[in-house]
């Protein structure tokens, strides 16, 4: 679990997060693997962009009905934006600023594996779709995912070492996104 830490002088505010292991950065902790999985936040990133102009802070709400789409989207797209340097989150604050930091875009795909493998696993045709969750087939095992307490659980070994604590696996991730391929009325 990542952890901020604040040093408040009244006129001057310097914040340090930190993550368990190097290695691990933020992308992976938890939501925001989720957040950039969606279908549609490339390009929700891309409008909530432009409305941002250059206004130092960001109002979700106020994105939401200009851009027409729920603050869950607008979020995702920030999220998006965060990953590309062009939005920060100030912890204290619980707010988004906008910043522009010279970052790739497709920055966080390439970095985040288990996105990848996900987005791989839904176009193949890997996951099967039923009632209480899905099948997912990757190489030549077969994993099950299930939702409980609010959350995809899964057969694999990744859930089984980290059991959510370092963000979904991507056969959960994969089943996010083949849900949200699918038609409400066939699921």
């Amino acid at each position: 679990m990542s952890s901020t830490w604040e040093l408040d002088t009244g006129e001057l505010r310097l914040s340090l997060t930190l993550s368990p292991q190097p290695s691990r950065g933020f992308s992976g902790e938890g939501a925001v693997l989720a957040a950039l999985a969606g279908d549609d936040v490339v390009d929700d990133a891309e409008l909530i962009s432009t409305l941002l102009a250059w206004d130092p802070t960001v109002d979700v709400d106020a994105l939401a009905e200009q851009a027409a789409m729920t603050a869950a989207r607008v979020r995702a797209a920030l999220t998006q934006l965060g990953t590309a340097g062009q939005v920060g989150f100030d912890v204290s604050e619980a707010a988004y600023f906008h910043r522009v930091l010279p970052y790739d875009a497709q920055r966080a795909e390439r970095h985040n594996p288990r996105l990848v493998g996900a987005r791989t696993l839904v176009e193949t045709g890997a996951v099967s779709l039923d009632a209480t969750g899905a099948t997912v087939r990757s190489g030549e095992e077969v994993y099950r995912v299930r939702a409980a307490d609010g959350a995809l659980h899964c057969t694999c070994p990744w859930w089984a070492k980290y059991r959510g604590g370092r963000g979904p696996c991507k056969h959960a991730l994969a089943t996010e996104l083949a849900r949200a391929a699918t038609p409400a009325v066939t699921r």
